[in-house]
């Protein structure tokens, strides 16, 4: 068995979230850019300009680790469950090359903590024990680390704290710790409460020179590197376009923690005054939004924690240029047919999933896509990320 890279699990059977480890890593570039010209077949595609997929390093390029804790507390097992009816049938993946070298030593001193603080892991099958998650994210900058214990209540609390000072000498990397508690037995991976152990309440990145910020319960990017890219071009895209015709107001919708909107914006701001305003429904993810515009200067900038399609369809005015970046189910046919009738000059489009943009872009029937670029922020699976510009054609 030939795999692109060096991986025990795969070759054992035991583990095969990358689906596609087989396969030499030049082919899956090409069929993720087959997949996603087949998707556009029906677009308008007249001057279209596909510009080469951007490539991921093929291992240690994640920032976050998702491990479902099982086992037993003296001996717990931090990876995946590869029958979750039974609760037991684990895989520890403390080891998975996905991830920062660093991590493997982190999650020996965490197994150690869960058995000083008794933390029992949760058992599906019998629905007892406390412990369900850990997750660990780490920034590219300074190496920090942001740590969330998810636990099915507050019992393990006290024992928590009792034992955190001794965490924190062996790992002093740690900047931000919560506990997440989520008492649904249930397919869910977070609930509503967060209970932080440290100040910090966010972990600092920077990209491009743009300070981000992550925070528990606010989604970001897991692949730095290809994320970092994919913001860059956006950012250049439209330096471009506003040196044919200003962009000065600017609506990124779906905004996360800003990333698109506040590239675009900081280098605009260079050139001419520039209205932003950014749309997402996760109150933490704004925050961090609203920390990056401040560490920036700019100004006239609002992010609001709403449904991006609510507050769209409730705006008279018309910017510029709208981004959008929803999740895998698309911006949908009611927000596609109201940007339709808005007619911004410019749409940018970054989507995780091309069936559904494809859908959505049917809607867009006045506009003309004028670039459109792959950037493989999944290596080893069949997904993928896409940035495409649009263009009204009256523009």
């Amino acid at each position: 068995m030939q795999l692109t890279i060096p991986c025990r699990h795969y070759q054992a059977g035991t583990c095969r979230s990358c689906q596609w480890l087989e396969v030499p890593y030049v082919r899956q570039l090409e069929q993720k850019s087959t997949h996603l010209a087949q998707q556009l077949q029906g677009s308008a595609q007249q001057n279209l300009h596909w510009l080469p997929p951007f490539p991921s390093a093929l291992q240690h390029f994640r920032n976050k680790a998702k491990m479902v804790v099982s086992g037993s507390v003296e001996r717990p097992i931090l990876g995946i469950l590869t029958d979750p009816n039974d609760g037991q049938s684990a895989v520890d993946l403390c080891d998975c090359p996905l991830y920062p070298p660093s991590f493997f030593a982190v999650f020996q001193v965490l197994k150690d903590f869960i058995a000083r603080a008794g933390l029992v892991p949760y058992n599906i099958a019998k629905q007892k024990g406390e412990l369900k998650y850990i997750l660990l994210t780490e920034s590219r900058i300074s190496g920090r680390l942001m740590l969330r214990f998810v636990l099915r209540s507050e019992n393990k609390l006290p024992l928590i704290q009792r034992e955190f000072a001794q965490l924190r000498a062996k790992l002093p990397q740690l900047a931000v710790v919560s506990l997440n508690i989520q008492p649904q037995h249930a397919a869910v991976l977070e609930g509503e409460k967060e209970i932080f152990l440290t100040e910090e309440q966010q972990l600092e990145e920077d990209f491009n020179h743009i300070p981000l910020f992550i925070r528990p319960q606010g989604f970001f990017q897991t692949n730095p590197l290809v994320a970092q890219h994919l913001y860059a071009t956006a950012q250049n895209w439209v330096l471009e376009l506003n040196s044919q015709q200003p962009i000065t107001h600017l609506w990124d919708l779906f905004c996360g923690s800003g990333g698109f909107g506040l590239h675009c914006a900081a280098a605009l701001q260079k050139q001419q005054s520039v209205q932003l305003t950014g749309i997402e429904i996760s109150p933490a993810a704004i925050v961090c939004a609203g920390l990056s515009a401040q560490r920036l200067g700019l100004s006239d900038v609002s992010f609001r924690s709403l449904d991006a399609a609510a507050f769209a369809l409730e705006q008279t005015d018309k910017p510029d240029m709208v981004i959008v970046n929803p999740p895998r189910r698309g911006i949908g046919q009611e927000l596609a047919e109201f940007l339709a009738q808005l007619r911004p000059h410019f749409i940018l489009y970054s989507s995780c999933n091309a069936v559904s943009m494809a859908k959505d872009l049917a809607y867009l029937r006045d506009y003309q896509m004028a670039k459109i670029q792959l950037f493989d922020m999944f290596p080893h699976t069949a997904h993928y990320e896409v940035l495409t510009l649009l263009v009204l054609r009256s523009a």
